[in-house]
């Protein structure tokens, strides 16, 4: 018996001995630290004692912040150029070091998967953004538990961890309140969350998320509420509440606002800060910050600066009866940028109050993607280029005029307003592109800045190596001295792609060591290695609502440029007809590195964009919803303003009864049904430039009544790529209403509103019941049934 006492005890020392050999790769949850007790039949007979956790940290293990500040191009910030004011970028660079060849993949879910996982974007999936996700691996749309986050490592060795903001890298069918949360940020690390889960977000009304649970906004637009306040506030009493709690357990911070995404919705103090600053539109802003980042030396003094695209319009092309209109968009965006810097500003701040700055790590990064071009010709509504919805600027200022009070209303919560393309185009000076276009620096190349004053040394010549998001997970473990684990949570991992930045810290004139980085977004790519970059445009440009041939590209005819860009900082001289072995070297790089990184097929982003139908969706046909029913996602939603459906509702009423029926996204787009002193009201709100208004001719008796709505597409009457719906309402099986809607959606009406019965939370769709929001039912909804019809 004593033998096999022993054994045991051997056998437990083998394993103990085991685990402390493979900790370092394979971190287990606490505690690990074997009992330093030892228990006898009683406690008389027993010794105790506390156990000492083995820490897996340096006694100084610093507090690490990744601000990532979204859709910003490199020549918009004043720290090194640009016409925006930037004094907490530039405090921090003047505090720290700063790099001018950092680069991004070109568009929001890839990179922040790239960023927080230190791989390629296609290698966790992220091909794209989550909401045009297919069934290639590199296009899933899905982080691997393979590929784990740096805040689940973190969070492992003993840090605490928390997000705040933009995530945009769950799919979207899983972000409904009963989840599954696997995907979620409290999922991939983050101990805390609160923020958004898609692309973007109302920044007055948004839909937000603290941890799994949606909440309501602290206060109401009217009270002054406004999204990036809220998450700098947030930020930082979550700062406070780790360092009261326990004032020696380090923190890691990612801080993602939506800013300075779309929609660019700022109060209009900030916007009007830059009244009258760009009235001479985007070709002189381009000339302007070309000399000042010369001046400052951010740019080598050699870097010339490129042309404007033929199909890009210049300034001069602009119509005087309009440019009031573009000159105010950029103001509001620049307003809603340095509302951005401001507050990231007060977290930096709060570090140097509670004293914690001098060992907290800070990257800075100016953009997730270059500047977007998105708004092309100008917007006051979006989503209308998502959906590939041709329209004039006399629509726009015809409801921003008739409707929403003129160029003051731009910014607020009445308009998702983006810019023209031109002042992207000019916020990526020196450079080409725009985001979207992984081929040229203007969509992927991000100034950033790096502050950590106990262990880097002030240093204000730009460090030059060329680096790229899925640096910055690898310089975090080697700044810690800790290793990527091998397996996290039973998971064996992937490679790191990325390589540690930690050796330029102190040497700003450090000899390059990551020595290839390849680029990709929907087919627009590109190839660096060694000093020189390879690329080919792609089929889609961005600033064209439509890409003429896009749906008869393959990628075999596309034509490459070479760059050699040690000595051309810009990309502006194409040495492809001058060297074509390099460049079929490099084509042949690129190839090598799609294969490896599951870039395959070249062009998988764009098959959600050509295929709409394919988008993923509620598979469902039919759906059965209680009278209570609210915050469903617009992607897990039934697809009521897009599929012909029917839709039933039981309900009960008076004469009088108002309120809202059901709702599907917003202000900005959607669709509703409500009642209005007892008289329904159907409205089919097409991103504000054309609401369908449909009135019933009688009022909803009073008690129990059945009301159908019947939606069912035909065909648009101007263009064979759009499509129209008729309507038809009907009140116990008696025709109340029938309309057209003249265009309806190519895909969605938003990527963060919901679908709500009974109520229209957040951001409302009509504008007869704006001021009476969220314009709650008064009478009884029994139920909602709706069924897609053939």
């Amino acid at each position: 018996m004593k033998y096999f006492t022993n054994l045991r005890g051997i056998i437990l020392l083998l394993i103990l001995m085991l685990f402390n050999s493979v900790n370092a790769q394979e971190i287990l949850p606490f505690p690990a630290t074997p009992s330093a007790s030892k228990a006898g039949p009683s406690m008389a007979e027993s010794f105790h004692t506390r156990r000492v956790e083995k820490s897996h940290l340096s006694a100084d293990a610093p507090n690490i912040i990744i601000i990532l500040i979204d859709d910003a191009g490199p020549g918009l910030a004043n720290t090194f150029g640009g016409e925006v004011n930037t004094p907490n970028l530039t405090k921090l660079a003047n505090h720290g070091i700063a790099y001018n060849r950092f680069h991004s993949t070109a568009m929001c879910s890839p990179t922040r998967a790239s960023l927080l996982t230190g791989r390629n974007h296609t290698r966790v999936g992220s091909g794209q953004i989550t909401e045009w996700a297919n069934d290639w691996d590199g296009f899933s749309g899905l982080i691997p538990k393979t590929s784990a986050t740096v805040a689940e490592v973190l969070k492992d060795y003993g840090y605490s961890t928390s997000a705040f903001g933009k995530w945009h890298n769950s799919p979207p069918l899983e972000t409904t309140k009963v989840g599954p949360f696997d995907f979620w940020p409290t999922g991939y690390g983050f101990e805390y969350f609160y923020g958004f889960l898609a692309g973007e977000t109302s920044q007055y009304e948004p839909t937000l998320i603290k941890n799994t649970t949606f909440v309501a906004a602290p206060k109401t637009p009217e009270e002054g509420y406004h999204l990036t306040d809220d998450l700098a506030d947030n930020a930082i009493q979550w700062i406070h509440d780790q360092k009261a709690i326990d004032p020696k357990k380090p923190f890691f911070m990612y801080w993602a606002p939506g800013a300075v995404h779309g929609p660019h919705q700022v109060h209009s103090k900030w916007a009007d800060k830059y009244k009258g600053k760009f009235d001479d539109g985007w070709d002189e802003y381009r000339k302007r910050v070309f000399k000042r980042e010369k001046e400052l030396g951010w740019i080598p003094k050699n870097t010339k600066l490129t042309e404007r695209p033929t199909n890009m319009a210049a300034w001069s092309d602009i119509p005087d009866s309009e440019k009031p209109f573009q000159r105010r968009l950029m103001e509001v965006y620049a307003g809603f940028a340095e509302h951005t810097d401001y507050n990231a500003g007060r977290i930096i701040d709060e570090l140097e109050k509670m004293g914690i700055a001098d060992n907290t790590l800070i990257f800075y990064i100016w953009g997730d993607n270059g500047s977007s071009s998105e708004g092309q010709n100008g917007t006051i509504s979006e989503l209308l280029a998502q959906n590939q919805i041709p329209t004039k600027i006399e629509d726009h200022l015809r409801v921003l005029n008739d409707e929403l009070g003129g160029l003051n209303a731009l910014g607020s919560p009445k308009t998702d307003n983006m810019y023209h393309a031109g002042w992207a185009w000019a916020g990526s000076t020196p450079f080409k592109g725009t985001k979207l276009l992984a081929s040229y620096f203007g969509g992927t190349r991000q100034p950033m800045v790096i502050s950590w004053p106990k262990k880097i040394k002030t240093n204000k010549t730009p460090h030059a190596q060329f680096h790229h998001v899925n640096d910055i997970v690898p310089t975090i473990y080697e700044a810690l001295n800790i290793q990527a684990p091998k397996k996290v949570n039973g998971y064996d991992q992937d490679p790191i792609d990325g390589v540690s930045m930690v050796y330029t810290f102190n040497d700003a004139k450090a000899k390059d060591q990551k020595h290839t980085q390849f680029f990709d977004v929907m087919a627009s790519r590109g190839i660096y290695h060694d000093g020189w970059f390879a690329s080919t445009f792609g089929p889609r440009v961005p600033w064209m609502t439509v890409t003429p041939g896009i749906d008869k590209w393959t990628p075999e005819k596309d034509v490459w440029e070479l760059y050699n860009i040690d000595e051309d900082f810009s990309q502006a001289n194409d040495l492809a007809k001058k060297n074509p072995e390099k460049l079929k070297e490099l084509k042949t790089l690129f190839m090598e590195e799609s294969v490896a990184n599951k870039n395959m097929p070249i062009g998988g982003g764009l098959y959600v964009l050509l295929h709409p139908e394919a988008i993923k969706s509620n598979p469902a046909t039919e759906f059965s919803y209680s009278g209570d029913m609210t915050r469903l996602p617009e992607f897990a939603s039934p697809r009521i303003g897009y599929n012909s459906n029917q839709s039933t509702i039981v309900l009960d009423a008076n004469e009088k009864s108002n309120g809202v029926l059901f709702a599907m996204a917003g202000y900005a787009g959607g669709v509703t049904l409500y009642v209005e002193n007892g008289i329904l009201n159907y409205e089919y709100n097409l991103f504000e430039i054309q609401r369908t208004k449909l009135k019933a001719k009688s009022k909803l008796p009073k008690g129990k009544s059945t009301v159908e709505v019947v939606f069912k597409r035909i065909p648009h009457k101007d263009s064979p790529k759009l499509s129209a719906a008729e309507v038809t309402i009907l009140v116990n099986g008696k025709e109340e209403i029938k309309g057209v809607v003249p265009t309806i959606i190519n895909s969605g009406f938003s990527a963060n509103e919901c679908f709500d019965i009974g109520t229209d939370l957040g951001s409302p769709v009509s504008q007869a019941y704006y001021d009476k929001a969220p314009f709650k039912f008064d009478g009884t909804i029994e139920s909602v049934k709706i069924k897609y019809l053939k």
